[in-house]
């Protein structure tokens, strides 16, 4: 694909149907020291082919080291035609780990949804979408230049169904947790179990990586922080069932979620936790999963809790890590936010980059006492499951999500009954004469008696299965009439093939915006002012999505969304010539061998000096930083003083501000100096340049001026530009 070209939605659909993936199973990162820019990096990825760089990297020429974790973003807005371009940003902002996941509440709905593989208390997901969502994702990788991994779920009771597709289709992970089904979704017990038997059989042939859910004990216990022990001793009994199975320890993830998230003593609560898991499951991956249980809709308070989570990644080596977005809170999935979440575990595990090289743990302190308790209260409880009669009884018994400290109680645990629950007495014991002749089939199959040549290869009795040929594979294309990809796609065919732009926040021509304001007065007065400010601004559907009370009388912080009723002509807007930038050596280099001096001040009556101190000082990156050497005349500069001045020093370059704008005065000042300098006959051999909110590059060369800056400029972008001019001026 061309980067500066937009994803073909429908050509991804065209021919669907024959499609197959490239490649089949997890694929880690490429992992080890790396050196780039001026850096030495250790806990370090290769980066990648084309991405979109961290703003700070404008100061380091656009490097963008990658971590040696596999990055995760989940994506699920209801349009898998707009998850693909969602996918496609992510994979440039550093996402090889991208999870299609439920969205409005899907988890919870009990019924087979039209044309769906899966049933009841799953995830609704068709096979169209699934392989659109692979071959995009296979046109993506070859784009950034690294295998992108692709997950769901296999939950339900059709859990087997699903992994089989999965299988077929090229998933490439997904989550897998007989207890998730159990606890959290009230599937009967043995039947989760049974289930869970064939689908991990099912998932180690595809070569799947299997995330476990036992994190949720934390997000649904009254007190996240005390069921610590019972999250080891979900992992363990999750983790050792999917190895029996058959499942690689490369390939079992253990999904840990931080227990414990601010106000409280986060990294004292947290840490020791992660060293225990790290240490009893040192042959499983870690997949550092963030706490939603305490978060709203305050992207600040997201950001902090990520961070905080992200350093106990580093020092307990996640080999997964996920990331955070306030949408839960906000019950809109942003592209915006998935960005800005890649973009935070991306810096901020990279600016922790080996951080356990420079650091020892006191093995005599806190930490190791409490990460040792931990783990002896995992093993009472583990003891005491055991007597008890096993894993039913204690879940009968309601040991699990028990808000009481193991071996504490508090009796406020899910309890279920082993004939109870979704798909009880569903599960058939096998005749001895059963015979599934099927790849991956777990258990007791019947094939001796066919000879050992079978044993291997079942499905060779039958002539082979999808597995072995995918051409057996039924593909089902839409059937809703009123609700499908392609009557969608007509609806806002205009926003892909013809020049009109609309904004978006989660799918394609929406018009959703989201307006941040503050209130001089309490609350519930913002929240009613807000909403009339929407209707005010012509936004319909307007809609608070975040409320932060600054003082209970003297402010309130309103964020809202509102959608728009017009269309943007993109073949109307006048673009502004993006000049190019060169690299700060080669800035530097050309500065070097030849003197550069600067004449700069604010011109005429005008007293606004802090954009120019900008562009000046070596504080702000200036371009003092590339050994430019200016004189500074101060503000309210009189025109002609800019000229003398010029003459006076021997200067190359006049740079004036001009802010103020009423009666064109900044349009009547640049033609001003530009006039002087003829006048002087010294114009020939001047750079003018001219900066100011008001001022851009056609004004400023229309009133005579070489170049204009508006808003925004920083040094360099001036920096390279006199430099160009420079040789044009004196080397051509």
């Amino acid at each position: 694909m061309n980067p500066n070209e937009k994803l073909d939605i429908r050509n991804i659909l065209n021919d669907l149907e024959n499609y197959r993936p490239k490649r089949k199973g997890w694929v880690w990162r490429d992992k080890g020291p790396i050196d780039l820019g001026p850096f030495h990096y250790v806990q370090a990825s290769p980066s990648l082919k084309n991405y979109i760089a961290l703003p700070s990297a404008r100061n380091l020429n656009g490097i963008d080291p990658q971590p040696d974790a596999t990055i995760t973003t989940e994506i699920a807005s209801g349009r898998f035609e707009d998850d693909i371009r969602r996918m496609r940003m992510a994979a440039y902002h550093g996402a090889d780990h991208i999870m299609v996941i439920r969205t409005a509440g899907q988890s919870h709905m009990d019924g087979l949804l039209e044309g769906t593989p899966q049933g009841v208390g799953g995830v609704p997901i068709t096979r169209k979408q699934v392989r659109a969502q692979r071959k995009a994702l296979d046109m993506i990788e070859e784009e950034v230049g690294r295998p992108i991994n692709y997950h769901s779920y296999v939950s339900g009771v059709a859990g087997p169904e699903i992994a089989v597709m999965f299988a077929e289709e090229g998933v490439n992970g997904a989550h897998q947790d007989p207890q998730y089904n159990v606890l959290y979704r009230n599937i009967n017990m043995v039947r989760s179990f049974v289930d869970a038997a064939e689908s991990k059989k099912i998932m180690a042939y595809g070569g799947m990586a299997q995330i476990d859910g036992a994190h949720n004990a934390n997000a649904t216990a009254r007190d996240a922080w005390k069921v610590m022990p019972e999250l080891l001793v979900q992992h363990a009994i999750n983790s050792r069932m999917s190895e029996r199975i058959g499942i690689r320890p490369d390939l079992i993830c253990l999904s840990t979620v931080p227990p414990a998230a601010p106000p409280s003593p986060d990294l004292k609560l947290n840490l020791p936790y992660a060293l225990a898991l790290r240490e009893f499951f040192s042959e499983y991956k870690m997949r550092a999963q963030m706490n939603t249980k305490y978060m709203d809709s305050s992207t600040r308070e997201a950001t902090v809790t990520h961070v905080l989570n992200l350093l106990i990644s580093r020092l307990t080596s996640a080999d997964i890590q996920s990331t955070i977005t306030p949408d839960e809170g906000r019950n809109v999935p942003w592209h915006v936010y998935n960005i800005e979440a890649l973009d935070t575990a991306k810096q901020a595990m990279m600016g922790m980059d080996d951080l356990m090289g420079m650091l020892d743990f006191r093995q005599d302190g806190y930490l190791m006492k409490t990460k040792r308790e931990i783990q002896e209260r995992s093993i009472l409880m583990l003891e005491e499951i055991i007597e008890m009669g096993g894993y039913f009884k204690a879940v009968e018994e309601g040991m699990f999500v028990d808000s009481g400290k193991y071996p504490e109680r508090s009796g406020d645990g899910i309890a279920r009954q082993i004939d109870g629950g979704i798909g009880a007495n569903t599960i058939i014991k096998r005749n001895e004469k059963y015979m599934a002749p099927v790849t991956a089939h777990y258990g007791y199959n019947n094939l001796s008696q066919y000879g050992d040549q079978y044993m291997n290869d079942p499905s060779s009795l039958i002539g082979g299965s999808t597995f072995e040929n995918p051409d057996l594979i039924q593909y089902i294309d839409e059937l809703d009439e009123e609700d499908n990809v392609n009557l969608r796609l007509d609806e806002n065919e205009q926003y892909r093939s013809t020049p009109l732009l609309k904004p978006e926040v989660q799918w394609m021509g929406d018009g959703v915006v989201t307006v941040d304001l503050f209130f001089p007065t309490d609350a519930l007065t913002a929240e009613a002012a807000a909403l009339e400010t929407g209707k005010l601004m012509n936004l319909s559907s307007v809609e608070i999505i975040h409320k932060e009370v600054l003082h209970p009388s003297e402010g309130t912080r309103i964020q809202l969304k509102g959608t728009v009723d017009f269309d943007i002509d993109q073949s109307k807007l006048v673009l502004p010539k993006k000049e190019e930038v060169l690299p700060e050596d080669e800035i530097l280099e050309y500065i070097k061998k030849h003197e550069i001096k600067v004449v700069a001040g604010t011109g005429g009556s005008d007293e606004h000096s802090v954009g120019m101190r900008e562009i000046l000082d070596i504080k702000h990156g200036g371009i003092e930083k590339y050994g430019v050497k200016y004189t500074y005349l101060g503000t309210s500069v009189p025109i002609e003083k800019f000229i003398d001045a010029a003459i006076e020093t021997n200067a190359t370059c006049v740079m004036i501000s001009l802010i103020i704008s009423h009666d064109d005065i900044h349009y009547k000042n640049m033609q001003k100096l530009n006039d002087y300098a003829i006048e002087k006959g010294v114009r020939h051999r001047l750079i003018l340049l001219a900066g100011g909110t008001q001022v851009t590059p056609e004004m400023a060369k229309k009133y005579g001026m070489d170049q204009g800056f508006s808003r925004g400029t920083h040094g360099k972008e001036v920096a390279s530009y006199i430099v160009k001019k420079h040789r044009e001026m004196y080397e051509s």
